[in-house]
């Protein structure tokens, strides 16, 4: 049986030299009673995998640049501090309202003081902590915050914080002469927030608000510094921060923002871009992991943002989620940074063994950090930070406040955008430089001309195929319509960009012109269906394809992959949806490179999805005449997923736009 599939396999030409196994071939239309259009998505996963593995090399550039100077960095310093906190959903910064601190209680053990207190950072944002302090305190101490990393801490249904699985750092600062603060997350604190938006609920639309939970924890850690400032045992010029796991990336969350933090020790909290993206750490990783990197940055980025105050980077070597190779690439970036600061002695790199896992040896070297470069000491570490405490006795709520807005945060952390907040030109600068910045550049931009392929001919129908490179390495086949008995000049050009329902809809029906004369009859009522079509329209030509991830492309139909897929773009500074709308563009700009294409009128027409991706491809480059929309989503969070989004317009404001540069056609 005949496929286009394998009609076009039989061709196997190689379109390009990046294409270095085989020739990229046309979507798996199936042609008899067994589809091969389910299941087979070798070729889409090859495509995305090679597209990330590119991506992250251009992203994958040094910190320092040849021949930078201190004060050349210390400006970009300033920039990128700036970029991060709005990568956090901090910028603006919110409004440092009162921190409404209540101390639940106190009491003495042994060797230390212990309080139990919570505090809000935002009206209802409580977060729990425990204050460990020395028994007896004369003067200003230094002061460690500890932030946490996930630790499940519930029985009976309730749930103690993962302060209480960190307890036993704070007793041994206590004891050691320090104060130390520790506090709750969002997630698995005593309150069971939620980390695991893309990971694992399928809230896409926090892409489109700007949020992630890292932004949360980071305003948690800056103001529980507001906090500690009040404190007379607190030396507030001697601030320290540590954590493990999540609480090594709230250490360079915070630290990389707030300057009062004089010393970090990020442990098990980092690695890179492209032990994220291509060695697929991103799937071990839930959102409070990583920055909406609206700017493209790799990690190391973020850690140069410590320098030139003392830092400890701290791991151990088989750490599956934070690999040794992406540490010690860290280090290799901040230690120029560090140089250039003429700090090199301020920088450590401390790599134990061990799994990704609270170590006594990762402990060791983080207290004496901490007294060298806090207490000016260089004495060794005699007592063990050993657990000694019941997780029940460190909670601090009973019951639960019921005006918290920690569980919601995410509705509400970072503001939507308001109705009248910004002009249209304001709102496409935006756009621009928020939500499409993951696009290629100008420069970096490829040729969209097209190459026919093949044509076909049944009944009145005529399909010329042609292959147009979108972004190395994707290229994609275009198919173009015609009624072959109609002699009319052509004045309208329809290009639909299919989603996948379209797709196998729409392919089946072109799949029956490349059917042998006599032979199966599978797709001949979609094939009718096309005809009709074109015979009501005559003087258009109808131009169909499918952007990436769908047809040809599309990739692994595994929910779970499909997920980390998602969010390796997003890691990249894209979104699947971002890119397919950069396709669409494409697809324009090759059909007005077709010959008797160049001059008609252009309509654009997408269902569902495909309906958005148009709406916004329409408002670049070529004009559209007219726009087509087939039940497009009625808000953002029901539609596309796509970076900041919902911070500059809704999808009313954007079909609005729109609207004033081609005319509106909605079903």
């Amino acid at each position: 049986m005949m496929t286009i599939r394998s009609f076009l396999q039989r061709r196997c030409v190689p379109t390009a030299a990046w294409l270095t196994s085989a020739c990229l071939l046309l979507a798996p239309i199936e042609l008899s009673a067994q589809s091969d259009t389910v299941g087979d998505t070798t070729q889409g996963d090859a495509l995305v995998a090679e597209y990330f593995q590119l991506e992250t090399a251009a992203l994958s550039t040094d910190v320092v640049t040849p021949g930078m100077t201190r004060d050349e960095l210390e400006k970009q310093q300033a920039i990128d501090r700036s970029r991060l906190a709005d990568m956090l959903g901090l910028d603006p910064m919110p409004e440092r309202t009162p921190l409404n601190v209540t101390t639940v209680d106190s009491e003495t053990r042994d060797g230390f003081r212990l309080e139990r207190l919570h505090f809000q950072p935002s009206p209802g944002l409580y977060v729990a902590a425990n204050l460990y302090l020395p028994l007896e305190v004369d003067e200003p101490l230094p002061t460690i915050l500890y932030v946490c990393g996930h630790s499940r801490q519930i029985k009976d249904g309730v749930s103690f914080g993962n302060k209480a699985g960190y307890h036993h750092h704070g007793v041994w600062f206590a004891r050691n002469g320090y104060v130390c603060l520790i506090i709750d997350t969002i997630q698995w604190g005593e309150f069971l927030g939620d980390h695991h938006g893309t990971y694992r609920l399928g809230r896409w639309w926090w892409n489109n608000r700007g949020y992630t939970p890292a932004g949360v924890e980071a305003w948690t850690g800056m103001r529980a510094l507001d906090y500690l400032e009040t404190r007379k045992e607190v030396d507030a010029d001697r601030f320290g921060i540590t954590g493990r796991s999540g609480g090594g990336v709230y250490s360079w969350w915070t630290t990389a923002l707030d300057q009062r933090i004089k010393v970090a020790v990020p442990v098990a909290g980092i690695t890179t871009l492209h032990d994220h993206v291509v060695n697929g750490c991103v799937e071990g990783h839930c959102d409070c992991m990583f920055m909406v990197n609206t700017y493209r940055w790799d990690y190391p980025r973020v850690a140069a943002l410590v320098a030139p105050r003392p830092l400890l980077i701290s791991n151990s070597d088989k750490d599956g989620i934070f690999p040794l190779e992406g540490v010690v690439e860290t280090h290799r970036q901040v230690r120029d940074v560090y140089r250039l600061y003429g700090a090199p002695d301020k920088l450590g790199l401390q790599i134990t063994e061990g799994p990704h896992k609270d170590t006594q040896e990762l402990r060791v070297h983080a207290f004496r950090w901490f007294n060298r470069f806090l207490k000016n000491e260089d004495a060794l570490i005699t007592m063990p930070a050993a657990k000694s405490l019941d997780s029940s006795e460190l909670r601090v709520f009973n019951p639960l406040p019921a005006d918290e807005r920690v569980t919601t945060a995410d509705e509400w952390f970072v503001s939507k955008a308001s109705q009248t907040s910004q002009s249209p030109k304001k709102r496409m600068q935006l756009l621009q430089e928020k939500t499409f910045a993951g696009w290629p550049s100008d420069s970096d931009r490829v040729s969209a001309k097209p190459a026919k392929i093949v044509t076909r001919s049944r009944d009145t129908v005529k399909c010329e195929m042609y292959e147009f490179t979108s972004q190395i390495p994707y290229r994609f086949q275009m198919f173009v319509l015609t009624d072959a008995s109609n002699s009319q000049p052509i004045e309208n050009v329809v290009i639909e960009a299919l989603d996948q329902e379209r797709f196998e809809q729409v392919g089946k029906g072109i799949g029956f012109l490349f059917q042998k004369e006599g032979g199966e009859r599978q797709g001949k009522a979609e094939f009718d269906s096309l005809k009709a079509h074109l015979s009501k329209s005559p003087h258009s030509v109808f131009v169909f394809f499918a952007p990436r991830g769908i047809g040809a492309t599309e990739w692994s139909r595994n929910e779970r992959t499909r997920t980390h897929i998602r969010r390796r773009f997003m890691l990249l500074g894209q979104t699947a949806d971002s890119m397919r709308i950069w396709d669409v563009r494409q697809a324009i700009a090759a059909v007005r490179q077709i010959p008797n294409l160049a001059d008609g009128d252009l309509r654009l027409v997408g269902h569902r999805n495909a309906a958005a991706w148009a709406v916004y491809a329409s408002l670049f480059d070529e004009p559209v005449n007219e726009l087509e929309l087939i039940d497009l989503a009625p808000t953002n969070r029901e539609g596309l997923s796509l970076l900041n989004v919902s911070r500059i317009a809704e999808i009313d404001d954007v079909v609005k736009m729109a609207g004033e540069r081609a005319k509106l056609i909605k079903n």
